[in-house]
């Protein structure tokens, strides 16, 4: 591990990959529903990151693969540690949209 790898930030279109290949997994997006409004990705959930908690509601699993993402990963990795901290045991912070290629 390199000295500046700590500051690589996860890539979108390779969690996006992992994300189509895995079975039962869920894409949710946590950005504002303005945000989600203006682009979004094809088969993903918006619950915006302050009301990441009711994903009991859309996720009942806690052993459901959840895919994360937001406008750079700064959102989406908080949502991954509040995630955990719910029981939720694959929680993904993929990144953000803004370096999406699709």
């Amino acid at each position: 591990m390199g000295l500046f790898s700590f500051f690589k930030r996860p890539d979108i279109n390779e969690g996006l990959k992992a994300f189509k290949s895995t079975d039962g997994a869920v894409l949710i997006d946590v950005r504002t529903e303005e945000e989600y409004a203006e682009r979004k990705i094809e088969g993903s959930i918006n619950l915006p990151l302050d009301e990441i908690t009711k994903i009991t509601s859309v996720v009942p699993d806690k052993n459901t693969p959840v895919f994360l993402h937001c406008r750079s990963g700064k959102r989406s990795g908080k949502a991954q540690k509040i995630l955990a901290s719910m029981g939720y045991t694959k929680a993904v912070n993929i990144g953000g949209i803004i370096t999406y290629k699709g």
